[in-house]
């Protein structure tokens, strides 16, 4: 079963009830963003939260130190890299560093395998609108880098679209924020739990959204 990773927590709330719909991992940003939160606010989420589940922190080029640090201080299991970390940047990180690349920076496949990381996600060009042909693109990779390792898919995705995505791309695990948002950095709940739903069970929920 393909997980699920709710990204953009900014509260408790968000975060207990995406592990009540079925989330298996919480993104807290703390990089620039409507959704940024401080060291402060996320240990004190985290201290509040069940076992088992896993808490990632996202970083755009940060210093390395300061990654380390946050991911201590909070007790967080994983970082995830949106910026322009190179290898050597993730192995000081291994086995907690998650790499993000765009259809436009992914390397190639001999390239890609000097990167030790838990994961490789595939995410949009943020500054690039995304069409249906550029975001079935984002699909097709994500299918082909599997062969290198888990790969997150990210990028866009919804309730009504990630149970094709998840048949076009068989990804280890879906990643969403502003997809199931009422504002930014808070939850619609709703959308949290169809999401959810849909990721888990995507055949039942392509038959509700044909």
């Amino acid at each position: 079963m393909v997980k699920v990773k709710i990204c953009g927590i900014t509260n408790l709330d968000d975060a207990l009830a995406a592990i009540e719909c079925g989330a298996d991992a919480l993104g807290f940003v703390f990089a620039p963003s409507p959704r940024q939160v401080t060291t402060e606010v996320v240990r004190d989420i985290v201290s509040k939260l069940p076992p088992f589940i896993c808490k990632v922190g996202v970083f755009v080029n940060s210093e390395l130190a300061l990654v380390q640090e946050t991911v201590s201080l909070c007790s967080l299991g994983l970082a995830q890299l949106h910026g322009d970390e190179d290898a050597d940047y993730c192995t000081a990180l291994f086995p907690k560093a998650i790499k993000v690349f765009t259809a436009d920076s992914l390397p190639s496949g001999q390239e890609l395998t000097g990167y030790r990381v838990a994961a490789y996600m595939l995410d949009k060009n943020k500054r690039v609108a995304l069409s249906d042909v550029e975001q079935n693109r984002l699909w097709q990779l994500a299918r082909r880098i599997g062969d290198y390792g888990p790969v997150i898919l990210a990028g866009g995705l919804t309730p009504e679209t990630v149970g094709q995505a998840i048949e076009v791309a068989h990804p280890y695990a879906v990643d969403v924020s502003s997809g199931i948002e009422a504002e930014p950095g808070k939850k619609d709940y709703d959308k949290l739990r169809a999401f959810i739903e849909a990721a888990k069970s995507p055949e039942e929920a392509r038959s509700l959204h044909p």
